[in-house]
C-alpha cells in the first residue's frame, strides 16, 4: 500500500459513501491519479462503488465507501506501518487450508465456504 492508498482509505474509512469529485477535492490528487488509485482498491475488495441515485438525466455517479466488513482492517493497517493487507478471495484461500479436500471441510463435515469455516475469525 502506498502513499496514495492510504490517503484515499483515510479519507473513506469513516464509512460515509463519497462521489468521485468530493473524494478528489478532498484527496487532492489528479483526476487519473485518483481514478488508478480507485481501481486497484476496488480489485483489493477495500472499497466499493456504488450508483448513487440521481435525479437528472445523463452519466450516472457513483459514489465510494470502505464497507463495513473491512472497515477494522483498513483501520489496523492505517495506524501499523508494518502491517501489509493482503485480499485474497476465498476460493484462493480455500486451498491453503489444511482442512479442505476436494470442496469439503474435514473438520466440519459440510461444504467448504467462508460462512462456516471454523479457521476464519468472526
Amino acid at each position: 500500500m502506498d502513499f496514495f492508498d492510504e490517503r484515499i482509505l483515510a479519507t473513506l474509512k469513516d464509512g460515509k459513501p463519497r462521489d468521485f469529485n468530493t473524494l478528489l477535492g478532498e484527496v487532492g490528487f489528479t483526476h487519473n491519479t485518483l481514478q488508478q488509485h480507485l481501481e486497484r482498491l476496488m480489485v483489493q475488495g477495500l472499497i466499493v462503488r456504488e450508483k448513487a441515485a440521481a435525479n437528472s438525466f445523463g452519466r450516472p455517479k457513483f459514489a465510494y465507501h470502505v464497507p463495513s466488513r473491512t472497515t477494522k482492517q483498513v483501520s489496523v493497517a492505517l495506524q501499523d506501518p508494518h502491517v501489509e493487507l493482503v485480499a485474497l478471495p476465498f476460493s484462493r484461500l480455500r486451498h491453503l487450508c489444511r482442512f479442505e479436500k476436494g470442496g469439503h471441510c474435514k473438520e466440519t463435515k459440510k461444504t467448504c465456504s467462508p460462512q462456516i469455516c471454523p479457521k476464519i475469525r468472526k
